[in-house]
C-alpha cells in the first residue's frame, strides 16, 4: 500500500476517535459520571505539577512528630534498669571414676535389653 493512503486512513480514524471520545464524554456528563482520562484528553500544558512540600513544612511536621513521640514515651517510660552483676558460671562438675564406671555399666545393660527386645519382637 502507498504511504499516502495509510496516512489518510490514520487521519480519518483519529477524527472518528475524537468524535467518539466527545460523544462518550457528553453521555457520561448527562449520567453524572466523571470523565475518564481517555474521554477527555488533556493538553500537555494543562497538567498541574504535583505539590511539593517546602522545607519549612517538612520541619513543622518533623517537630510535631517528635513532640508526639516524646509525649508518648514520657508516659510509658520505665525507670532505668539497674545493672545486675553477672554471676560467674559454676565450674563444671566432674564424675568420679566409680560413678563413671557405674553409668557406663547401666548404659551397656540398657543397650543389651533393647537389642534383646528387638530380636524377640
Amino acid at each position: 500500500m502507498d504511504s499516502s493512503i495509510l496516512s489518510a486512513a490514520l487521519i480519518g480514524y483519529e477524527v472518528q476517535l475524537q468524535k467518539l471520545q466527545t460523544a462518550i464524554a457528553e453521555i457520561q456528563s448527562q449520567l453524572g459520571h466523571r470523565p475518564t482520562r481517555s474521554a477527555a484528553p488533556v493538553a500537555a500544558g494543562d497538567l498541574k505539577p504535583k505539590g511539593q512540600m517546602s522545607a519549612k513544612g517538612k520541619a513543622a511536621i518533623r517537630a510535631a512528630q517528635k513532640k508526639r513521640w516524646e509525649a508518648f514515651h514520657a508516659k510509658t517510660a520505665k525507670p532505668a534498669a539497674k545493672k545486675v552483676a553477672l554471676k560467674k558460671a559454676a565450674p563444671k562438675r566432674k564424675l568420679s571414676p566409680e560413678q563413671r564406671a557405674a553409668l557406663i555399666a547401666n548404659l551397656a545393660k540398657a543397650r543389651a535389653a533393647r537389642a534383646a527386645k528387638r530380636l524377640a519382637g
